[in-house]
C-alpha cells in the first residue's frame, strides 16, 4: 500500500475508533507515523488529534498524547484546537482529558469563538459546566460581539439559560455589535421558552432597539413568531407600533418576509392600521409586499382593507413596485384589484412597463381581455 494511501486508511481508524489496529500499524512505520503525527489533512487541515476528539474516542486521546507525544493544542487552518470540537460535539470526557492535559479553555479559533461558545451551540450542559468550572470565561465575545449567553439564547435551552445566569447573574445585559441582546436573539428564532426565561429574569427594556432600530417584538414578528410576540405584549408592554431607524413598522417589515400570519396578527387582533405608512417616502406594507414579490402577502393585505390606489410621495403605487421587480404574479393580482387605470394616468409606470417586457406582456395580456 502506498504511503499516501496507507495514511488515509489510518484516518479512517481515527475516525472510526480502531485503536488497536492503530497502535499495529504506526508501529510498523515510523515514516507513516511520522506523518499522521505532524500532518494536516482535508479541506481544514485537521490533525490526528482533531479527528479523534470530534469523534470523541478518549482512548485514542490518551494514546495519542501520552505515548506518542502530540501536543493538545494543534490547530487546524480555522485555529481551531481539538478542545473546540470536544466542546462542540458534547464529548464530555475528551473535553475533560484534554484540560486535564493542559488545554486552554479560552482558546480561540476563527471568528474569535470559545470552546464554551462552541458547547453553547449545544443541549449538552455537562459540558458547559466543565468549562465554566474550569476557568472559561462567560463574557468574551466573538468577531460579532456575541458571548455564550448570546449563543444559548439562540438555541434556547432553558436549564442552559437558567445556570449560565445563576453562575453570572449580570451576563444578561450584553449586546452585540449591533446591538442585539439576547432577547433579540430569543425572538428571532423562535425560542419561546427562552423569552419567557429572559422576561421573568432579566431586565431588559421595553422596545429596545438594536443599530437598525429592530426591537424583539419587530424580530419575533417578521419572522412569524406569534406567540412570542403575544408574550412580549402580555409580559413586557412593548409597542406594537415602534418604527425601525427608516420609520418602518413591524407591519411592514411583516410583509417584506412574507409572513402573511402576523400580518393577519397585528391588524385583526391589535388594530394596526392595515394602510399606515412608513419612511419619509409614505410606503405602505402593500407597496412592500409588491417590491419583494410576495403575491400571497399582497392577496392577505388586499382582504384586510388595503387600499390598492395608495401613492408613496413619488406617485407611485403598489403596481410600480411590481413592474419594477418584473413579478408577474403580482401585477396580476394588483389588476385583478382594480389598478388598471394607473396604466393611463401614470407616465412612470408605462416607463417601468418598458423596461421590463415580461411584465408589459402581462399587462397587455390582462388588459386586452377586460
Amino acid at each position: 500500500m502506498a504511503r499516501e494511501d496507507k495514511v488515509k486508511h489510518l484516518i479512517r481508524m481515527t475516525q472510526e475508533g480502531c485503536l488497536g489496529l492503530l497502535r499495529e500499524e504506526l508501529g510498523k512505520d515510523e515514516g507513516v507515523r511520522n506523518v499522521m503525527l505532524k500532518g494536516h489533512f482535508g479541506s481544514s487541515g485537521d490533525t490526528v488529534l482533531h479527528y479523534a476528539a470530534r469523534h470523541g474516542h478518549l482512548e485514542i486521546l490518551k494514546y495519542l498524547v501520552e505515548e506518542l507525544g502530540t501536543g493538545v493544542e494543534l490547530i487546524n487552518r480555522d485555529y481551531k484546537r481539538p478542545l473546540h470540537e470536544a466542546a462542540s460535539l458534547g464529548h464530555q470526557e475528551c473535553l475533560r482529558y484534554l484540560i486535564s492535559q493542559g488545554a486552554r479553555v479560552d482558546c480561540l479559533k476563527k471568528a474569535d469563538w470559545t470552546p464554551l461558545m462552541m458547547a453553547c451551540t449545544r443541549k449538552n450542559l455537562g459540558v458547559i459546566k466543565d468549562l465554566i468550572e474550569s476557568g472559561a470565561s462567560l463574557t468574551l465575545k466573538n468577531k460579532d460581539g456575541w458571548n455564550g449567553f448570546h449563543i444559548a439564547c439562540r438555541e434556547g435551552t432553558p436549564e442552559i439559560i437558567q445556570y449560565l445566569l445563576e453562575v453570572s447573574p449580570g451576563i444578561w445585559d450584553v449586546e452585540s455589535k449591533i446591538k442585539r441582546t439576547p432577547l433579540h436573539t430569543a425572538a428571532m428564532h423562535g425560542r419561546f421558552e427562552a423569552a419567557e426565561l429572559l422576561l421573568e429574569r432579566c431586565g431588559y427594556k421595553p422596545d429596545a432597539k438594536d443599530s437598525c432600530g429592530v426591537t424583539p417584538f419587530m424580530d419575533a414578528v417578521q419572522n412569524g413568531h406569534i406567540e412570542i410576540a403575544r408574550l412580549l405584549l402580555e409580559r413586557h408592554r412593548v409597542s406594537f407600533s415602534a418604527t425601525d431607524a427608516l420609520g418602518a413598522q413591524s407591519l411592514h417589515r411583516a410583509a417584506v418576509t412574507a409572513q402573511d400570519e402576523a400580518v393577519h396578527f397585528l391588524v385583526t387582533e391589535l388594530g394596526v392600521n392595515v394602510n399606515e405608512s412608513a419612511t419619509d417616502l409614505k410606503l405602505t406594507a402593500l407597496h412592500y409586499a409588491a417590491k419583494e414579490g410576495h403575491a400571497g402577502t399582497i392577496e392577505t393585505l388586499l382582504t384586510l382593507g388595503a387600499d390598492v390606489h395608495a401613492k408613496d410621495v413619488k406617485g407611485r403605487s403598489a403596481l410600480h413596485m411590481a413592474c419594477a421587480g418584473q413579478h408577474a404574479k403580482c401585477i396580476r393580482v394588483l389588476l385583478d384589484a382594480g389598478l388598471t387605470e394607473a396604466a393611463d394616468n401614470s407616465g412612470m409606470l408605462a416607463r417601468q412597463l418598458l423596461k421590463n417586457p415580461e411584465a408589459l406582456k402581462l399587462l397587455e395580456g390582462i388588459t386586452d381581455t377586460k
